[in-house]
């Protein structure tokens, strides 16, 4: 399959010409030819069809089911967005290395997948799903380049180049590499992630595709995090373990690595099309159509040796180990959509018939009374979808109950409201209501080590959500209600556990940018969250604040540079964060240690046309902390201060 979309890759390239055309209708003539610069810039001088704009360069997700465009501007929104993962951290905490786990500060409960994945959690925060794959159309191919510096030796490139071959045919081909060695032993992180898109649709728009593919892989060092008397070192800031690498860590020989390949479709023809000649709008059209959603994910965990000192008890006491589970997963989808005014919109009614796999090849662990190897199991489900609109007001919502006993069976129903007014403000209301199994490894595991192995029979686990958001010019707010009965967690002695009470979990979180004396902002964002019950097993810290002072002018006689210089400072309260076990890939409950310091980052960031770079001063505060009490996990200290690099350049040919 990749062979396949490398060849389709060069055989667009050839295409290609018929887009590279200049203002004086040459191909490479000496006439002026300039790229999309701002927002501001409303005009490329590209001569395609008329005049081409900013706005012909669109970016469509499926997930907010809107058309964003292609933005080269620089602003603090960019900064918080420049990381590996290209999305906003605030509400995690990162790991010293960038390409590891987080840990996790505050919990979003408005989208949860339908189905129960392998799990394996902590490795999965840069995993892209299919909600995080964008497609695009462009008028001229369009590249978009990010890279960063990491942490020792290390660096991540995320390279985008997307065309299209006519008005209606898009191909888009991205590529995102990490490697970075860390600063602390056995914390190399190594990934990539490849994604490639095709969106087509017939000259009348009676057929339409979209369809994407994706490989995914993920390798870490584990340590087990520092060594008791290394903890020591480090906190009484010890000058013989300024290096970092001379400090012991628990584990010296394990390896952990995530790998995932899905392919998807979605297309559907339109059997009905009845439109009004006197005006556009009321029309109503019928469509069936078919989605196919597939995706294997394995997860290796091993080692040179066996560590009984940090897993316990261990069915071998030498000899290497390699232990892997896989999961598969099948999701066939039927759908008729019918599109009118009628309905305000549309309105779909669908069946899905979907078929699931994990499990391991053979049984590490003889002593453990495992009496299988693998879960399998499929199911039918039905349900509708609707998109309405009436003037500013619009209502999404979609539902699909699973009926049955297996491993697939529940039900899953999410609502929202929005009324906007022009530019001026947004108000959303959502609901969720969600009824799954717990994560696979949760249910079924096991290792040569003899504590972890397990079959469990959990119920499934019950999830409603109702959410308020607010957004306008004059400030952004918002507030999730969240119960979950029948809560699955790992326990402090790493085994899979059902609560049997309810979490009850209140978030409020607001947004303001304050600017003054023109050229001055104060970006702030403050979360408070409250467990009021169930916090014994679901924890979170009470307040999370980021504050951003910065100051932003074009530079220089006619403005060829605008810069961006400031500071962040990010702090979150004392609590008892969640430890990390590497043979889990997952995080669990501790109650020995609480976590909770401030941050100060600077930065210094600068844009030539459309090229953004990023200069920053990471956790320059811990030069000044009396105490060297900053850690992402327990045994696992947040990185020292550390100077990053980095740069995104678009290109408009």
């Amino acid at each position: 399959m990749k062979q396949f979309f490398i060849l389709l890759f060069f055989v667009g390239c050839l295409n290609i010409q018929g887009q590279f055309k200049t203002v004086n209708g040459g191909f490479g003539g000496s006439g002026p030819r300039r790229g999309l610069d701002s927002l501001a810039n409303n005009e490329i001088s590209v001569k395609l069809s008329g005049k081409t704009k900013f706005t012909d360069y669109k970016v469509i997700n499926l997930k907010k089911r809107d058309t964003v465009y292609i933005d080269t501007t620089l602003t603090i929104q960019k900064e918080y967005k420049h990381n590996f993962r290209r999305k906003d951290n605030f509400e995690l905490l990162a790991f010293h290395n960038q390409g590891q786990t987080f840990n996790t500060l505050g919990y979003n409960f408005r989208t949860i997948s339908q189905f129960p994945d392998i799990g394996f959690t902590a490795k999965q925060f840069n995993y892209l799903n299919i909600d995080d794959i964008n497609y695009y159309k462009v008028p001229t191919p369009t590249t978009e380049i990010m890279y960063k510096t990491g942490q020792e030796q290390g660096q991540v490139l995320d390279a985008l180049f997307t065309f299209n071959l006519s008005k209606r045919l898009n191909l888009s081909f991205a590529y995102r590499g990490l490697r970075s060695l860390g600063q602390y032993r056995r914390s190399l992180s190594s990934s990539g992630n490849f994604r490639a898109t095709m969106t087509y649709s017939t000259p009348k728009d009676q057929y339409n595709v979209r369809t994407h593919l994706t490989t995914q892989d993920f390798t870490n060092e584990e340590s087990g995090g520092l060594t008791a008397e290394s903890l020591q070192n480090f906190i009484s800031n010890d000058p013989n373990f300024t290096d970092r690498g001379r400090l012991d860590v628990n584990l010296t020989d394990a390896e952990s690595l995530l790998d995932g390949t899905r392919f998807y479709l979605d297309h559907n023809f339109k059997l009905f099309d009845s439109r009004d000649s006197t005006n556009t709008k009321n029309f109503t059209d019928l469509k069936v159509g078919h989605k196919l959603h597939y995706e294997k994910k394995f997860f290796t965990f091993e080692q040179t040796g066996i560590t009984t000192t940090f897993f316990g008890n261990a069915s071998k006491t030498s000899g290497s180990l390699r232990e892997s589970s896989d999961y598969r997963l099948i999701n066939n989808q039927g759908y008729l959509e019918f599109n009118s005014k009628y309905v305000l919109g549309r309105f779909r009614v669908k069946a899905n018939y979907t078929t699931v796999n994990y499990g391991y090849d053979s049984i590490y662990n003889s002593n453990a009374l495992i009496t299988k190897k693998r879960l399998t199991g499929n199911a039918i489900a039905l349900g509708a979808d609707w998109n309405g609109k009436l003037g500013n007001f619009k209502v999404n919502a979609n539902a699909l109950v699973t009926p049955g006993s297996g491993y697939l069976a529940g039900n899953h129903f999410n609502g929202e409201a929005i009324y906007e007014k022009d530019s001026v403000f947004k108000i959303k209301g959502s609901l969720l209501l969600t009824s799954k199994a717990p994560n696979f490894n949760q249910q079924f595991f096991q290792s040569v080590y003899e504590k972890y192995n397990w079959e469990n029979n959990f119920t499934n686990i019950d999830t409603r959500n109702i959410g308020f958001s607010f957004k306008s010019k004059w400030g952004n707010a918002s507030l999730d209600f969240t119960n979950i009965e029948d809560y699955v967690y790992f326990d402090t002695d790493s085994l899979p556990k059902q609560f049997n009470g309810s979490i009850t979990y209140l978030k409020i979180k607001a947004n303001k940018e304050f600017k003054f004396f023109k050229k001055f902002a104060l970006d702030n964002t403050v979360m408070y969250q409250n467990v009021s019950s169930g916090s014994d097993v679901f924890r979170v810290p009470e307040f999370v604040t980021r504050n951003t002072l910065y100051y932003s002018d074009h530079w220089f006689k006619g403005n060829p540079l605008e810069v961006q210089i400031g500071a962040t400072f990010k702090y979150f309260t004392k609590f008892r964060a969640n430890a990390h076990n590497p043979i889990l890939g997952e995080f669990i409950l501790q109650n020995d240690t609480e976590i909770g310091f401030p941050t100060l980052d600077v930065f210094f960031n600068a844009k030539v046309r459309r090229t953004r770079i990023f200069f920053k001063i990471d956790n320059i505060s811990s030069n000044f902390l009396p105490d060297r009490n900053y850690f992402s996990a327990p045994n696992y200290p947040y990185r020292d201060m550390s100077i990053r690099f980095g740069v995104v350049w678009n290109w408009f040919i």
